[in-house]
């Protein structure tokens, strides 16, 4: 049980007994509620198997005269009804509360308060160093062929970061010099302020900044702040199947950390080129081939590109009609688990923009031959 849970509950209200309870009382107060509450007795009541352990933690502290007593004076710190924490339990730790407080009536530690009670010893922490601190990230942006896109590339990029200042190394500190420790936080970057003198906040150091060092000397170059621009050039890999203005996170290439913090990440922005005669849906490539009257009314064996260089042979049906997409299988984009889309072929036919005398001849012989009498845009009127 956490301290504020301790302070916050009544134990003489748990056990029905007065503050000021003699040890005989607090004795059959408990027997009587655990014979009434106990768990052989009330089989199958998890409210009464609740309240069988309420009365048995408040007997633990109320009948041990050692732990009574600091129970009775934390009550008579915070009020006898006991401390409430703000905002539905949220507030600060006890150890918060006290932490440089110095000596007064509960000893100087709240952990030298409490710890008997719960078995632990007083511990405390002070920090008299900075701690590792992770380095920034980065973003980058990279355009690249539609092919590349599918099928993956290594790009050269080139990147501009925080990094330590190349004059001083990052110290902070004019050459010849060196930063000391700030005084006020002793190098650890963060100060306590308080309330009231009861409710300690942390925050940044205000005379270091959060650095833990005080330099007296700046360098001329990072005016005193230890970092600097860096540029690097780097080998990016693009994974196949990215898609245009998607954001890739390449771990680790980022800013440099400070204090042997680990590296920040570097996130690339991908622009892909269109493709003169491939698009994209997803995992599949499209591509729109034109096919003439003939072909698509009496059927053909056509010949189509795939991203890759190769032809493959498309059986367009009899009768097909405009906009009709077929499917060619495995000819897609490659995706995560190894598989790959397939490449979806819409055909568009094409009306021959003249005619010579034959080939009105003949569709007019066509007309005749399948009846003028029939109207496709019937249905449209109702007919």
């Amino acid at each position: 049980m956490s301290t504020k849970d301790w302070l916050e509950k009544d134990f003489y209200k748990v056990l029905g007994v007065s503050s000021d309870a003699k040890p005989d009382e607090i004795k059959k107060a408990f027997r009587k509620l655990a014979r009434e509450n106990h768990p052989d007795q009330n089989q199958n009541n998890p409210a009464a198997e609740q309240r069988f352990k309420d009365i048995s933690e408040a007997n633990s502290v109320l009948s041990d005269p050692k732990k009574r007593k600091e129970y009775d004076d934390a009550r008579s710190m915070f009020g006898g009804g006991g401390f409430r924490f703000p905002g539905g339990g949220q507030g600060p730790s006890m150890e918060d509360l006290f932490r440089n407080a110095g000596g007064g009536a509960a000893g100087g530690n709240i952990s030298d308060l409490f710890g008997n009670l719960f078995g632990g010893t007083s511990t405390r922490r002070t920090t008299t160093s900075r701690g590792p601190r992770r380095g920034q990230d980065i973003e980058g942006e990279a355009t690249i062929d539609f092919t590349d896109a599918v099928d993956g590339v290594t790009v050269t990029m080139q990147t501009v970061s925080d990094d330590a200042c190349a004059a001083c190394s990052g110290t902070g500190a004019k050459s010849g010099t060196l930063p000391k420790v700030c005084p006020t936080c002793q190098g650890s970057g963060m100060q306590t302020s308080t309330s009231g003198g009861v409710f300690a906040v942390s925050e940044p150091c205000k005379d270091c900044r959060g650095r833990g060092l005080i330099v007296e000397e700046p360098c001329p170059v990072c005016a005193g702040s230890g970092r600097g621009r860096s540029t690097k050039s780097m080998q990016v890999r693009i994974p196949a199947g990215v898609t245009d203005g998607q954001k890739i996170r390449i771990k680790g290439k980022g800013g440099a950390g400070e204090n042997g913090g680990a590296p920040g990440d570097l996130y690339v922005a991908v622009h892909v080129r269109p493709h003169k005669l491939f698009g994209r849906k997803a995992d599949n490539l499209t591509l729109t081939v034109p096919v003439t009257f003939t072909e698509a009314a009496l059927g053909a064996d056509i010949s189509v590109p795939t991203l890759g260089g190769q032809r493959v042979t498309l059986k367009i049906a009899p009768g097909t009609p405009n906009g009709r997409t077929f499917r060619v299988r495995g000819k897609g984009v490659r995706k995560s688990d190894g598989s790959t889309g397939d490449l979806l072929v819409t055909v568009e036919v094409q009306v021959p923009n003249a005619l010579n005398d034959t080939a009105k001849e003949a569709l007019a012989s066509f007309a005749a031959a399948i009846g003028d009498d029939s109207d496709p845009r019937a249905s449209l009127y109702g007919g």
